[in-house]
């Protein structure tokens, strides 16, 4: 290996990155100290969902890194989710201006390069900052990833799991933080005390433990990120008019007192996918990629069932065509179980400073395939802009390792203009369908016996909040396409129900608390059919109400907890 000539060297990346399907172009190869723009190192597109790392000490490069990609999949039609931590991915939506500077960087790898804006949609959690709301329902979030943000041991989070079935089971709809409060409370009180018995593994005590972290959470202001309407993870996966994938950006300014909501909240997102995406096997390009950004905040003091979940859907999420980046310092952040499913590596310099970064730099080094370079001393020599890179080819097998000069994005490479984002949300079709939060009855009320607070008017293009009286004026037209959507969505296949006739008169309105009756035959199949079955002879709402039926408990929660059912 060291008598190889450069040559030799070349040779050996240039073999190694000639592949045959579409790319994600990453840059030149750095040889001997050399730049060779001829030697291009990419990434195939088709291995995007076999997942990666972008990882670097602070002021490498990680984040213009993403930005790059970012544009590029967007090019190739490829929607794209990324955390905004820093609040400067916005720049995607403003194009870069050209300079000498750039010019000369860019001559010097072979890029063509010209500045362009992208397709970006801008989400904020909670409203906390300029995006559309995303909130999520408590029951869809689940126990795991509550406990996560609720900081709960291990057996606090298993009694929060029983606090979850005994909702399930009673059909308590736990929309936002009171309806889990009441729910604690009605079963810590005189009156729940003997279904609380009946629970087995849930003692007063930790319950009272539960419902105080729970207050706490609602002090702190974290009210605002539960609730309704829910955020449909289906809208991740858009495409711009132009066919170019929408690139996501999430952000939350106040993550420095939030961190650990923000990172269990993009789990939620994935975990969303998860469950209601179809198997898809290999495709062309992937359906989504999402860059986990600051990766390190979504492992530190996890729990074994959270790493656990966490495990699971990595290794499972790709074969539906999701790919997932965790962008942190080093690999030494992110648990060996979940880095073992990380086949794509960009690896930015390391420093070496301290006893416990040389042994950083020792373990990372050890992650990478053998090479002609001496990575020890690449990787703490490295420059900004500047990786060490390795990935999966189209054949499955990792790529020669090659020190790469990394292309330059065409967009920004910072925030825009306050005024852009704001037009940019404000002329957002997602807007009227998110902007407004809402409280229908749900499990709070149902407890307490109050009525639902007023939401005010419909946004345009949905329909009236609903209230306790039912849903009169539905009709069997508006039932049967629905019906339709839940049976896609929970079959991961197109609906065989033929399509809905306007039918002169309105369906009959039925009210939340009366779902139907499972059929007869019993199993998952049956409660399907009586779960759409009954819709087809009710109200809308009603169908979907009935989702909290067995089929809900069976089908639907998935390895976090969490749940698909929706409540839109």
């Amino acid at each position: 290996m060291a008598n190889k000539t450069t040559a030799e060297k070349l040779a050996t990346i240039q073999k190694g990155y000639t592949l045959e399907g579409a790319t994600i172009e990453l840059g030149a190869a750095i040889v001997d100290g050399e730049l060779h723009k001829e030697a291009q190192v990419r990434l195939p597109l088709s291995m995007m969902n076999r997942h990666g790392l972008v990882a670097g000490a602070t002021g490498t490069g990680k984040t213009v890194t993403l930005h790059m990609m970012a544009e590029q999949l967007s090019a190739a039609g490829v929607p794209v989710v990324l955390a905004d931590i820093k609040g400067d991915l916005s720049g995607l939506a403003t194009a870069a201006a050209g300079s000498d500077k750039l010019k000369a960087r860019t001559d010097s790898i072979g890029q063509p390069w010209a500045g362009k804006t992208y397709p970006v949609e801008f989400l904020a959690l909670g409203g906390d900052g300029n995006g559309i709301p995303v909130r999520a329902t408590v029951t869809s979030f689940g126990p795991i990833l509550l406990s996560r943000v609720m900081e709960l041991n291990d057996t606090q989070e298993s009694s929060l799991q029983l606090v979850f079935h005994f909702a399930d089971q009673k059909n308590l709809e736990l929309v936002d933080l009171k309806d889990l409060r009441a729910v604690i409370q009605f079963l810590t009180s005189d009156e729940g005390k003997d279904e609380l018995e009946e629970l087995g593994g849930l003692s007063k005590a930790t319950a009272g433990v539960i419902l105080r972290e729970l207050v706490n959470l609602e002090a702190q202001g974290l009210e605002k990120f539960f609730g309704e309407p829910e955020f449909d993870t289906a809208e991740l996966l858009r495409t711009a008019p132009d066919g170019r994938g929408v690139v996501t950006c999430l952000e939350l300014p106040t993550l420095q007192t939030k961190p650990m909501l923000f990172s269990t909240f993009l789990m939620w997102l994935l975990a969303d996918l998860f469950e209601d995406l179809p198997e898809a096997g290999d495709l062309d390009k992937p359906k989504l990629v999402f860059f986990l950004d600051e990766a390190h905040l979504l492992f530190n003091g996890a729990s074994k069932a959270f790493l656990s979940a966490i495990t699971t859907t990595i290794r499972l999420i790709r074969s539906k065509g999701v790919g997932i980046f965790f962008v942190t310092q080093t690999p030494k952040d992110v648990p060996a179980d979940v880095l073992g499913q990380l086949a794509n590596r960009i690896q930015h310099a390391l420093r070496a400073f301290t006893p416990e970064d040389a042994k950083a730099l020792k373990a990372t080094v050890s992650t990478f395939p053998v090479s002609d370079y001496d990575l020890e001393e690449t990787l703490t020599s490295a420059g900004i802009g500047e990786a060490v890179i390795t990935v999966m080819n189209e054949k499955g097998a990792p790529t020669p390792v090659a020190l790469t000069r990394l292309r330059a994005p065409e967009s920004v490479m910072g925030p825009s203009a306050d005024d852009l984002v704001k037009s940019t949300v404000a002329g957002s079709a997602l807007l009227a369908k998110y902007g407004t939060a809402v409280d229908n009855i749900s499990a709070y009320e149902k407890l307490t016996g109050k009525g639902a607070a007023s939401t005010g008017d419909a946004a345009p293009g949905e329909p009236p909040a609903p209230s306790a009286a039912g849903q009169a004026g539905t009709s069997q037209a508006d039932v049967d396409a629905e019906a339709r959507r839940i049976e896609e969505e929970i079959l991961g296949r197109p609906s065989s129900r033929p399509a809905p006739e306007r039918a002169s008169e309105p369906a009959p309105s039925r009210t939340r608390q009366a779902p139907e009756p499972a059929p007869a035959g019993g199993g998952i199949a049956g409660e399907l059919a009586g779960a759409l079955g009954g819709a087809l002879g009710g109200g809308l709402k009603s169908m979907v109400r009935s989702m909290g039926t067995q089929l809900g408990r069976e089908l639907l929660r998935g390895v976090f907890g969490t749940s698909s059912r929706r409540r839109r």
